[in-house]
This record gives structure tokens, sequence and C-alpha cells, in this order.
């Protein structure tokens, strides 16, 4: 399977055609960017490793019932899966408060919460990606029905059941993370995009250590090493 014709290029994946109307392949980028796109770098070899690790991850929810995209990987940069309507819902799930869950409201950082939060934010760049109550999503007509809405929610939260305790399996912490979904040729809702240290927050359940993007975020250093471990994890089953 090749790429073709270039149709999408994101803040970290481009996205190019086949020959099979109904597949796309993700090309995962180097590079890096926060904070809205404001703050701007790359990191040669972190696409590959988001790459991998979201191929294992999806391997593993589609082993626990969750339908995705996912084909296969095809090598270090590119995977093959379905193309759907994307639904433009960021669909975040907070285990533990942080980063603007802890600034907005003020829950101090670290702060176990009480049930999974599910939340939903609007997927445009030009707005700042802002927060969505149901209501919201209807007028947008980002979905048709509340019953869709309610199925992001489930769907979240049986992701986040398979894989807070698989990462607890890994001596990590899975505090919070962003899911996107779509519609696949036949209307069902589907996980989507990818699921790595990009999108999800991990801390090292001994010593605190972040081990995803805040590592950039907070100019902590040693992002391509957080991300190779978090990577060493999932393989040493």
């Amino acid at each position: 399977m090749e790429k073709r014709e270039l149709i999408y290029e994101g803040k970290a994946k481009r996205l190019f055609t086949t020959d099979d109307a109904d597949l796309l392949i993700s090309e995962f980028k180097d590079d890096l960017t926060a904070f809205n796109g404001e703050k701007k770098s790359s990191e040669a070899g972190k696409g590959a490793l988001n790459n991998k690790i979201s191929t294992e991850l999806f391997k593993l929810l589609a082993d626990n019932g969750i339908q995705s995209h996912f084909i296969k990987m095809l090598d270090d940069n590119h995977m093959l899966h379905k193309r759907t309507n994307v639904i433009l819902i960021e669909v975040i799930v907070r285990n533990i408060a942080t980063g603007s869950l802890s600034k907005n409201l003020g829950i101090q950082d670290g702060t176990v919460l009480p049930f999974t939060l599910v939340e939903f934010d609007y997927k445009n760049d030009a707005l700042g990606d802002p927060k969505l109550n149901d209501q919201h999503a209807l007028i947008l007509g980002l979905v048709k029905y509340q019953d869709e809405l309610d199925k992001l929610r489930r769907m979240a939260r049986e992701i986040n059941d398979i894989l807070k305790p698989y990462f607890a399996t890994k001596g990590l912490n899975l505090v919070d993370f962003k899911l996107e979904f779509g519609k696949d040729s036949s209307g069902n809702i589907i996980l989507i995009d990818e699921i790595s240290p990009d999108n999800c927050r991990f801390w090292d359940m001994v010593s605190g250590e972040k081990m995803d993007k805040d590592r950039f975020r907070q100019g902590l250093g040693g992002l391509k090493m957080a991300y190779e471990e978090v990577l060493n994890r999932i393989l040493n089953k």
C-alpha cells in the first residue's frame, strides 16, 4: 500500500490517500507543538515512537472489544487505517487533576479525582479548542443526536477502564488523555487518531517523573528518552 495525495497536515501527522478509497495512511511527524501551537520544536525519532506506541495500544484495545480505525503499522513512521468522518470533539479523560483542570478550577495538582472525569473540547485551533457542553455540541452540529454524545462518553470510560490498569502494571499512572473519534463508512463511531505520550500524561508510579509531552511543555528535557521508556515498558510483556 503506497501513499498518494496529501489531503491534510496537522501538528503531529500528515494524512495521505491510497489506491483504496476507504483507507488512508498517516505519517507521524517529529514536530512538537504546545499551547495551541505557540511553542514549537522537533525531536528526531519522536514520530516513530508515537506510531509504535499507538500501534501496540490500538491492538490492546481491539483485543478488549474497542473498535478503531487502525489496520496496521506499515513502517516506523506510517500507519494504515480506515478513512472516517472526523467528529470535531476532543474527548478528555481525567483520573488525576493537573494542567488546565488544576489551573481553571483550583484543584491541587496531583489530586486523585473521586471519579473519572470526561470532558469535551471543540476541535478548532482558531478558537483555541474551547470547552463544550452537550448543548454546544448539538447547536454546532458536531453530532446529530444526544445519544452520540452519550456513546462518546461511554467509549471513553471503557477505554480508560482498559488502559488505566494496563499502565499500572507497567508502573505508570495514566493521569489524563485525549481521544478522538470518527464515523466509518457504515456510520459506526470508532476510535481514531493516536494514543501516545503526545496526548496522554503518564507519571511514574514510584518517582512521579513525567513521561509525556509535559517534558516539552515545561522545558524539562529528555522527551525522547521518556517516550522510549514508555514504549519499552509496553513491549516488556
